[in-house]
């Protein structure tokens, strides 16, 4: 087995973000590719921030993304916990190591590590006051992304809050040791932090673990990154709208790393194949909602009839748990929804798209209306095609459509005379499934009741 060992460490602070689930993504792929680990571990030591609901979303969207870990909480592993508000003593440890090296010291209620180097003072404009500088060595990182970078840490920092709390520096590298990550892949906006983890690596003694800092995603409107107070920025948004996962996890691959051709539609399986850090991009990745519901649609279309009809359902039994749809029978309700399968976007489209199917009190557009009738002699075609709905085959829709042609041709007249007002008087607008398709669905009696409703109206 791999000696690979890497980590998502996030922090149950708000709802999970798209820059989150990527980073993840990224780490699963590098364990799976390279036949590693893949742990969770959760940096839970914000007291005041942290939620239960937050920490069980994590759980939650990692699941649903098929983000399966290898060690941490609800599965356990050799190196728990793994929460770092359970981990108290294991700190105080490593703290005791650094202080009997004489690698602390206290100043203001709070414990600093002390960096190795010649100390000197220098007036520091931005602060206003005088500091003490340590002139070190560079910390030389050879990133698996970004290639060499050099960081200098010339100024002491601290460890231990006067609160007695460990900060995010201490607490991240002792539990990559304690826990042996060979790879840290985490967002570029780290890279900063690097020179601190390094410095610390080598004061416990410990091997410095590989980095590979991934590019930020930045917003689909306008600079700068996205946050999660942006548009589209919360997987739990997709997972409400019936989004797949698939579609998401398949989105979030391309987010900054390229397979190397330019398929775009790629099966997890390939990806994991295909997957390493060097194929990761140093440019910023730019989020495109489109791009995305885009490929959600490919993967819809996709979808076998009985798994999208099982989607489908599950969707209006989540977000729409009144709709008439749910109150239908079985087999109808199947015959509709793959009778829209080739036209929608995503399963959010589907309430609104599918409603005058299950309903006989649906409005009819105005405006459509007044279009459709301002054609022709829209009335005496839906009088003929009344009257014809007798002698025409409903079998399939290719029957229909050959006997409305066949009404058409008797008059001296095409389909489309027939089309727009049979389409506007039973489904009140202009967009939808074919009208062949409609017919069959609605069948022979629903379909000349809303015919002939519509001429008396």
């Amino acid at each position: 087995m791999s000696q690979v060992r890497v980590r998502f460490a996030p922090s149950p602070t708000g709802f999970f973000h798209i820059g989150s689930a990527r980073t993840a993504l990224f780490n699963w792929l590098y364990a799976r590719h390279t036949g590693g680990t893949f742990v969770l571990r959760i940096e839970d030591t914000d007291k005041e921030r942290n939620r239960e609901e937050f920490l069980n979303l994590i759980y939650d969207s990692l699941t649903w993304l098929g983000l399966n870990w290898d060690e941490g909480p609800q599965v356990g592993g050799a190196y728990g916990p793994y929460r770092q508000s359970e981990r108290a003593d294991i700190y105080r440890e490593y703290l005791a190591r650094l202080t009997a090296a004489g690698r602390t010291y206290e100043k203001d209620g709070a414990v600093w590590f002390k960096l190795l180097g010649e100390r000197y003072e220098v007036f520091d404009d931005h602060r206003k006051k005088t500091v003490t500088k340590v002139r070190t060595p560079p910390s030389v990182i050879d990133d698996r992304i970004r290639g060499r970078v050099e960081r200098v840490e010339d100024e002491d920092f601290v460890i231990f809050r006067s609160d007695g709390n460990p900060v995010f520096h201490f607490v991240n590298v002792v539990d990559d040791i304690a826990m042996r990550i060979t790879h840290v892949i985490r967002g570029e906006d780290h890279l900063s932090n690097t020179s601190k983890h390094v410095e610390l690596f080598k004061a416990f003694g410990a091997p410095v673990p590989q980095f590979a800092h991934i590019p930020l995603i930045l917003k689909q409107d306008g600079p700068g990154k996205m946050s999660k107070r942006d548009k589209g920025a919360l997987v739990e948004e997709y997972q409400r709208r019936g989004y797949l996962p698939e579609a998401l996890v398949n989105f979030l691959c391309l987010l900054g790393w390229n397979p190397g051709d330019d398929r775009e539609k790629l099966p997890i399986a390939d990806v994991v194949r295909l997957f390493d850090l060097p194929g990761v991009n140093q440019s910023n990745a730019r989020f495109d909602e489109r791009k995305l519901a885009h490929m959600n649609m490919v993967y819809l279309l996709e979808q076998p009839a009985d798994q999208f009809v099982a989607l489908a359902r599950r969707y209006f039994e989540a977000q729409h748990p009144a709709a008439p749809a749910l109150r239908a029978d079985a087999a109808y309700f199947r015959a509709v929804m793959l009778l829209c399968q080739p036209k929608i976007k995503g399963l959010e489209e589907l309430p609104a798209y599918t409603a005058y199917l299950f309903t006989e009190d649906y409005p009819v557009d105005p405006k459509v209306k007044d279009k459709v009738l301002a054609k022709g002699d829209p009335r005496a075609r839906l009088r003929e095609l009344s009257d014809a709905l007798a002698g025409i085959d409903f079998a399939s829709d290719t029957a229909i459509e050959e006997g409305i042609k066949a009404l058409a041709t008797s008059r001296g007249l095409g389909f489309g005379d027939y089309q727009a007002v049979a389409r506007l008087a039973v489904s009140g607008t202009n967009v939808g499934p074919s009208i062949t398709g409609m017919f069959r669905v609605l069948g022979r009696d629903r379909v000349r009741q809303r015919l002939d409703r519509f001429l008396a109206a």
